[in-house]
């Protein structure tokens, strides 16, 4: 999936014109992107735009202008994107408790291990970005990247795959099946990701 540019960028005062406006599209969008998995724990899959207001938003909160500030956040949001043949999606621990939510997230020990797609019966394993990955504990916010095998690439741009998040732990087991309408977005997503220009995109 193309990169975002820093010419994409808009500064605070012009992201304020169209904010309201931006975001209400992205988040409607990402309704169909979004996973419940189970009561505490949902997962989000991520495209250009939702990184885009990520980064926009993250400018906005931070009040970051200078040229430095704005391009390492680019940097810093471009690694969720996915490459060609990937799904990318962040995932969330959502236990407004704050002692209950660390007692969890102690529980959750390994959950980074545990995360996959099921693709027509097969298993794709969510690699978990080795940031912010702790010892003794999981973290409220992880992301993933799965590579899709050609066979569960194919059938996800057919539109015929059957498709399910499941995650597969100790203390928290959950299978949930997707939709039609998320099923289409991620093959939009596939589709998308053709044009990469990175070194090494097809």
């Amino acid at each position: 999936m193309r990169p975002i540019e820093r010419s994409e960028i808009l500064s605070i005062g012009e992201y304020e014109g169209v904010r309201a406006r931006f975001r209400e599209r992205v988040i409607a969008e990402k309704r169909l992107r979004r996973i419940k998995l189970g009561d505490d724990i949902s997962a989000v899959l991520e495209n250009r735009d939702s990184v885009l207001l990520q980064i926009q938003e993250m400018l906005r909160i931070e009040r970051i202008t200078s040229e430095a500030g704005i391009k390492h956040e680019i940097e810093t949001y471009n690694e969720l994107l996915p490459g060609p043949g990937e799904l990318s999606m962040t995932l969330f621990v959502e236990i407004p408790d704050k002692d209950r939510r660390d007692r969890m997230l102690i529980e959750l020990k390994g959950l980074e291990h545990c995360v996959s797609l099921e693709v027509d019966g097969l298993l794709v394993p969510a690699k978990a970005s080795p940031k912010g990955v702790m010892p003794d504990r999981t973290t409220a916010v992880q992301y993933f990247k799965l590579k899709l095998p050609e066979a569960a690439e194919g059938a996800i741009r057919a539109r015929t795959a059957k498709l399910a998040m499941r995650i597969d732990h100790p203390k928290y087991d959950v299978r949930v099946e997707l939709g039609g309408e998320t099923l289409a977005k991620i093959a939009e997503d596939l589709a998308e990701s053709d044009h990469d220009p990175r070194p090494g995109a097809s």
